[in-house]
């Protein structure tokens, strides 16, 4: 959906995957009522780090862009449309060893239990991440803009930002915070 928050009635999947987790949501909520041990789902945002490789196109969107910089020296991002200018789909992305640090917190935590966004709270633009991975790298951005492939027009997402009040009320209180610098690493 357009709203990220862990509530019901902000839920409407786009796409299969989305579809998959909204599942396993529902039967969380099932069985909040009668759980004998903690249960935690996570809805993690753009999680991206290191070691990436194996997940092929499944990567995450920092992964891809820093290969293609590699590959050519140049960035491909979608041409503008459904009201997002060229390059400006945006994304909550969090670096890996944050989103660890929320499972940590959660198996520190036997006492809490739901379904918790694991994202930074805040949006950055495609364009943003290559401006910062190429002041990173201390080169110029070189951006290629192409159009949006039309089988994936309905069902793409412009737009994630991870709500994470639910996860301070629980107690996590550590910043996820966007570091640019460790896209490069």
């Amino acid at each position: 959906g357009a709203t990220f928050v862990e509530k019901r009635e902000h839920e409407a999947p786009l796409n299969v995957y989305g579809y998959s987790k909204f599942l396993f949501d529902q039967h969380v909520r099932r069985v909040l009522a009668e759980r004998t041990a903690p249960i935690v789902s996570f809805r993690y945002f753009n999680v991206y780090g290191p070691r990436e490789d194996h997940k092929g196109r499944m990567a995450s969107v920092a992964f891809h862009f820093f290969n293609q910089y590699r590959a050519n020296g140049q960035v491909r991002l979608f041409q503008g449309s459904d009201g997002y200018a060229a390059g400006e789909q945006k994304r909550d992305f969090i670096y890996v060893d944050d989103a660890v640090a929320v499972v940590r917190f959660m198996l520190d935590t036997p006492s809490v239990t739901g379904i918790f966004n694991v994202g930074t709270g805040r949006a950055r633009s495609f364009k943003d991440l290559i401006g910062a991975m190429y002041t990173a790298l201390g080169r110029a951005p070189k951006i290629y803009y192409i159009d949006m492939p039309e089988a994936i027009r309905g069902s793409y997402q412009y737009f994630t930002q991870g709500e994470v009040a639910n996860l301070q009320r629980a107690g996590y209180n550590a910043a996820c915070e966007l570091d640019l610098e460790r896209i490069v690493a």
